[in-house]
């Protein structure tokens, strides 16, 4: 894609409050901001459903975020013939970004990234934190009848008072229930090898 140009994503935005019963604050449906998987994508789409925003990142600045940080890495591996499309952070035909590029494209727009320790489980997460922007999740995925396996990114955030699971490979985002409903599922998450991110307002 060249600069400039439109986001590769199936774009929505979903009026939760018609479809599945979530209503905010102020009684009235919720609009939230869901873009669909494309190729291997879903982390870009991940932090745009994460900053519930259109084009907050584009593939061409993951790109060079993933770029600057092969330039950077003092331990470069050493050339190969397919070089020039597995690059160390990415896969340049498909995406399919790594945990570092997440980290670099969260701390430009002013956000912290914190994993979290799995022993001690996702009860231990303030999901009413003040500085809490959302969660990021990285699970192992199966493709193609189990021929293809791979991990997945999927945002997790709190609109308007209500959890969504904003997976991109979800038709819709769905809803959770309460809060408890949210601990279960991470819980579910990290007990199948699956990491998870708390993404924090740095100050």
């Amino acid at each position: 894609m060249e600069p400039g140009a439109k986001s590769e994503a199936k774009q929505g935005e979903a009026r939760a409050g018609s479809g599945a019963g979530a209503s905010g604050s102020g009684g009235g449906s919720i609009k939230v901001y869901h873009e669909r998987q494309r190729l291997q994508l879903c982390l870009l789409h991940a932090l745009n459903n994460l900053m519930q925003e259109k084009e907050c990142f584009t593939r061409v600045e993951l790109d060079g975020i993933a770029g600057n940080l092969v330039l950077n890495d003092p331990n470069k591996g050493q050339w190969t013939p397919l070089s020039f499309i597995f690059k160390p952070h990415h896969n340049v035909i498909t995406g399919n970004y790594d945990v570092n590029v997440l980290i670099t494209a969260l701390e430009a727009r002013k956000k912290k990234v914190v994993w979290h320790d799995r022993r001690k489980g996702a009860s231990s997460i303030d999901l009413n934190a003040e500085a809490l922007v959302g969660l990021m999740i990285n699970v192992p995925i199966r493709r193609f009848r189990g021929l293809w396996i791979g991990r997945h990114w999927v945002a997790i955030r709190s609109i308007d008072g209500v959890w969504f699971n904003l997976d991109s490979d979800l038709s819709e985002p769905k809803q959770f229930k309460d809060k408890e409903n949210v601990i279960g599922f991470l819980d579910s998450v990290l007990s199948q090898g699956g990491e998870l991110m708390v993404v924090l307002q740095d100050e």
